[in-house]
């Protein structure tokens, strides 16, 4: 029989308004974790007011003085910064039997409670990957789902999204990786952005948990997606150092090269295509998910949870 008291918490090094990081925290709580370990990669006084007041959170502000403790130079790029303060946490007892890494605009949504998932997770299992549905631009909160690898993968993909989707993997503006939750108490564990490691370099396998996806909320909106446009290429999802979705014998960009093209060739017009087939703007690109059955609506109600976890906010 598995155990009743199975806890799961989570971890994130967040740089955001005040309100979103809020309401982050808030929907893990509402879900039930039983700790919500917060680095805030900048000072933020009004959050970490908050976040310290609740007693489920714990919350760590990273300034000069944060790095200097522990004997470090700040990594100039934010994935080291993240992958750092995930796995400082993980090995200075997180007080969870599980413990996930995500970001601020990612949230856990499971099918049933997650600690019964997870205390239904045999022994063996040491980690678990929960794979990504993206967030579709408008209101009520659509997602589009993850389409596993295999055969006809390929071919979806084009059919779904026929002008870029052969050059962007999974059909998706961001990762296809999910995120992991790793079980605690493990020797020598790090845990980077997708995966956790094992005495450095041995990566520790994942089952994917098809009942708990992940929701990304990528890109908001046209405005949001836009703004961070820069960033994304210079340091982000769409960096020059990551690789294309298909060998570059076969035509394939990557994301950096697909976005420069498309913004030398057609300005900010092209751009804006690009982003509105991506998410499936029009009404026959919603139909074309909904035939497939990867259109889901998952109304996340975050200002409500805010308000209940939160209440002297705002």
């Amino acid at each position: 029989m598995p155990k009743p008291d199975t806890t799961w918490g989570i971890v994130a090094t967040i740089k955001a308004p005040t309100q979103d990081t809020l309401k982050f925290a808030a929907h893990h709580l509402e879900l039930g974790a039983h700790r919500v370990h917060i680095y805030l990669d900048a000072p933020d006084e009004l959050a970490f007011a908050h976040l310290k007041a609740h007693p489920k959170v714990r919350v760590t502000t990273c300034d000069d003085a944060y790095w200097i403790k522990w004997g470090k130079e700040r990594p100039d790029m934010h994935q080291p910064r993240q992958s750092l303060n995930a796995t400082r946490t993980y090995r200075r007892n997180p007080q969870v039997d599980w413990l996930a890494h995500i970001d601020v605009d990612e949230f856990l949504w499971p099918a049933q409670p997650l600690d019964q998932i997870l205390a239904a997770v045999t022994p063996e299992t040491l980690c678990l990957r929960a794979r990504p549905r993206e967030q579709l631009a408008g209101p009520g909160d659509w997602f589009k789902g993850f389409i596993p690898p295999g055969p006809d993968r390929s071919r979806l993909i084009s059919d779904l999204f026929p002008l870029y989707g052969r050059f962007v993997k999974g059909g998706f503006l961001s990762h296809v990786a999910g995120k992991v939750i790793v079980r605690t108490g493990l020797d020598k564990i790090g845990i980077r952005i997708h995966n956790a490691f094992q005495g450095g370099k041995t990566q520790v396998p994942s089952a994917d948990l098809t009942d708990v996806p992940l929701l990304h909320c990528h890109a908001k909106d046209w405005e949001d997606w836009r703004r961070s446009l820069a960033f994304r290429r210079s340091k982000g999802a769409y960096r020059a150092s990551l690789a294309p979705n298909i060998a570059r014998d076969k035509g394939g960009l990557s994301m950096h090269e697909l976005l420069a093209e498309i913004e030398d060739q057609e300005g900010e017009a092209g751009l804006r295509a690009f982003y509105d087939e991506l998410n499936a703007i029009s009404p026959e690109g919603r139909q074309r998910l909904a035939d497939q059955d990867l259109l889901y609506q998952c109304p996340l109600d975050l200002d409500r949870k805010l308000r209940k976890q939160f209440p002297d906010f705002g």
